[in-house]
């Protein structure tokens, strides 16, 4: 008998990926959403769908209501308050809960290399990080009181054809066209770890309801890894430019200049990391990531090159790359 799953999302980078790969290794897939996002990752075929916004309790158990589930995802939760929700309405309901933490939450600055899922979870500088580490904390103490059948499974940073991990996102891409400065935090070379979404649903999937991973966690990424320059100029190279003008700037002077960007700089992307996967290829035997990064610049520059729409560039980030680029440049 398929595997009954409920996703509570669906249709985001993450989450989409899953999906899709849920559905072709025969899992019986329900996703609950507002359906916001589906024209822009549309469900696959054989998907059923609750419209609801997961925010709305009594909305989302009511569209549960008499269902009945092996495994819940939830790719949406990112507040204890969220989690607790969750536990309350899936509480006896089902065999195994997943949440979606965070790879971020892993010790900042990072004690030491590589990280395994045993590196303490402590950031002083991201409230987002330290509200998926009060979630994970939550379910280990629903697991440990009640039985609670919670995973937690880390992704770091994962990146699909929409999107583009620089500052800026397409307006850098913009300004590397045209020979404009692009900032680039820190000295260019800290090491960073990008997974396509392709790559995290390989390792994802085959972990829905294996009885191995129930109260525990694991994180999921790439074994590739890139310096910020050599990101920076992978994506100029998948958009035809050779030699892009980088300008490295201290990132306590990104984050004193764009408050909105510091936290998830100081507290994530400033650090050097490298992920142990042993545990996740333990598990799920014979997992590789098979996406570089290369070839998902090129991927995610020509899906842009092919929608005009997407092309758009932000006036705030082309103001901040001119002003710290001439300050710093």
């Amino acid at each position: 008998m398929a595997l009954k799953v409920l996703f509570l999302g669906g249709t985001g980078i993450i989450s989409s990926a899953c999906a899709a790969l849920a559905v072709e290794r025969g899992v019986d897939l329900t996703v609950l959403n507002r359906g916001g996002t589906a024209a822009k990752r549309p469900l696959p075929p054989g998907v059923r769908q609750l419209t609801a916004d997961v925010r709305d309790v009594a909305g989302v158990r009511e569209a549960v209501r008499g269902r009945e589930f092996d495994v819940v995802v939830d790719f949406l939760a990112f507040t204890p308050e969220h989690v607790a929700a969750d536990v309350e309405t899936f509480r006896g309901r089902v065999g195994q809960y997943v949440f979606i933490s965070s790879a971020s939450a892993y010790s900042k600055p990072v004690g030491h290399l590589p990280i395994t899922e045993s590196t303490p979870l402590v950031n002083p500088f991201w409230q987002y990080s330290r509200d998926k580490i009060a979630c994970e904390e939550l379910l280990t103490r629903a697991h440990r009181d009640e039985g609670f059948p919670a995973v937690v499974v880390r992704p770091s940073h994962t990146y699909d054809r929409t999107s583009l991990p620089l500052d800026g996102g397409w307006t850098a891409v913009e300004r590397m066209r045209r020979g404009a400065p692009v900032v680039v935090h820190g000295d260019g070379t800290s090491l960073w770890v990008l997974t396509h979404h392709t790559d995290f649903a390989k390792g994802f999937v085959p972990l829905l309801g294996e009885p191995a991973i129930t109260g525990d966690a694991v994180h999921i990424t790439s074994d590739e890894v890139l310096t910020w320059d050599a990101v920076h100029r992978t994506v100029a190279r998948a958009a035809g430019v050779e030699d892009p003008v980088l300008v490295h700037v201290p990132s306590d002077a990104i984050a004193r200049d764009d408050p909105s960007r510091g936290p998830s700089l100081l507290g994530d992307k400033a650090h050097s990391v490298i992920f142990d996967n042993t545990k996740l290829k333990r598990l799920v035997p014979g997992f590789a990531a098979t996406t570089s990064f290369a070839a998902g610049a090129r991927e995610a520059v020509a899906h842009h090159d092919a929608h005009p729409e997407l092309r758009r560039t932000d006036p705030e980030a082309e103001a901040r790359h001119d002003r710290l680029a001439a300050r710093w440049g």
